[in-house]
């Protein structure tokens, strides 16, 4: 199938109501042609200055539908099952392929006051001790918010013991949501968002904490799996900063993967009108918001009079402008696209994509930008790779942003990339 009848295809579907249907499963399902290591150009389109690459065939197939705005996807021990987060704030199962249609029973908790529900994670010795990890929006009266972390006992279909372990100094009006991870070093790494809640006016005032290690405005946080920060964290000891702190000035990191090879933490940040950035994470290092961005506020202006580097900041290693909103990050390490090893694919919110990213290129360009899947026309929330090796994405539409009662609908879905037959 060529990628045109896959356009044509997706162009068709809304999930859950399509009626093309795979042969082999009775779930939607498109096939795309990508290229590797092309294409040159930032939009995805082979490019004429390129070698047009080798052809990667792949075949995208429905998973399951029915979700409400899927947010993290987290692979049980032992096969494909999955827990899926919602973000109106539901915790849902998939089993044999088939999304259970009862939420998994004990989340919300209602002495946590949570408003939505981030990432659900299992400890590292989850098939011992069954703990689960959740990020999720905090709630007080008067109606501030910041962000949380709880823990929970898994037995298989219900939680237990469910109780706060960390809840972030970063109470405040403005968008919330942020992302959680276990490290390969054991340790669990917490986005904070800037909380801007003038994020239409030129007062940068409330944008500024992020530059304070006096608060987890505007951080990436690390900690210990009982919410303490590690003594090797590098503010520990400092008069007057947060200790657990790891990396700050951000203004919305969204996701989080290490380098298969380096052992690197990488991590994806949303800018406001542009600006967003692919960062490396250096312990301690200030990433620069709202000092230095090259997006602009919700007004039309500049985000920053210094659009590019200050002595002491780190720059992003990869930007975009205009903005693709980096949802989430999978560093690619699985045997079955081996010519996607060590590249990175990036979840868009804007422009409804996965983008691929590959460095260390042939020339003419050694940096590669592939937008794949856009024919699909949905926000690519999350992106894992499975145990299967292959790719697996939480996926929403756009219905879901509307007036009332629509962003409750559920229209979103998890999708599975798997190399396609040649026969196709």
């Amino acid at each position: 199938m060529n990628p045109f009848r896959s356009a044509v295809i997706a162009a068709g579907v809304a999930f859950g109501l399509s009626s093309v249907q795979a042969q082999e499963a009775g779930a939607p399902s498109w096939v795309f042609d990508t290229h590797t290591p092309g294409p040159c150009s930032p939009n995805g389109s082979i490019h004429g200055g390129c070698p047009p690459g080798e052809l990667v065939r792949i075949r995208v197939v429905t998973v399951a539908g029915g979700l409400v705005r899927p947010w993290h996807i987290a692979f049980l021990p032992g096969g494909s099952d999955m827990l899926v987060s919602e973000l109106p704030g539901s915790l849902r199962i998939v089993r044999n392929g088939q999304l259970d249609p009862a939420p998994v029973a004990g989340w919300p908790d209602p002495k946590l006051e949570s408003r939505s529900l981030n990432s659900v994670l299992l400890h590292p010795d989850f098939e011992r001790n069954r703990l689960l990890y959740f990020s999720y929006v905090k709630g007080r009266s008067g109606g501030d918010t910041t962000v949380a972390l709880a823990r929970a006992r898994f037995d298989g279909s219900g939680l237990e013991d469910v109780e706060d372990m960390f809840v972030a100094d970063a109470w405040g009006t403005g968008a919330t949501a942020g992302r959680a991870e276990f490290g390969p070093d054991g340790m669990l790494y917490l986005t904070v968002g800037d909380r801007d809640a003038g994020n239409v006016t030129d007062d940068a005032s409330y944008r500024m904490l992020a530059q304070s290690l006096a608060n987890h405005v505007g951080k990436v946080l690390r900690l210990r799996d009982d919410g303490r920060a590690p003594a090797d964290n590098p503010f520990v000891g400092e008069a007057g900063a947060k200790p657990e702190i790891f990396t700050y000035g951000h203004r919305n990191v969204q996701g989080i993967d290490w380098h298969p090879v380096t052992g690197e933490p990488w991590a994806t940040e949303i800018g406001p009108m542009g600006g967003d950035e692919l960062n490396r994470l250096v312990p301690g290092a200030n990433y620069g918001w709202p000092l230095v961005s090259l997006g602009k506020i919700y007004n039309g202006h500049l985000a920053s009079e210094q659009s590019w580097w200050r002595p002491g900041i780190e720059m992003p290693v990869m930007f975009w402008v205009p903005a693709i909103s980096p949802s989430s990050l999978l560093i690619y390490d699985g045997e079955r696209f081996p010519l996607w090893q060590g590249h990175y694919f990036i979840g868009g919110l804007s422009g409804q994509q996965l983008q691929r990213v590959a460095f260390d290129q042939p020339p003419p360009q050694l940096e590669r930008r592939e937008s794949m899947l856009v024919p699909l026309d949905v926000r690519v929330r999350d992106v894992r790779q499975g145990p299967d090796g292959d790719l697996y994405l939480a996926v929403e539409r756009d219905a879901q942003l509307g007036p009332g009662s629509a962003h409750l609908a559920p229209t979103g879905s998890i999708l599975r990339i798997e190399p396609a037959p040649e026969t196709e």
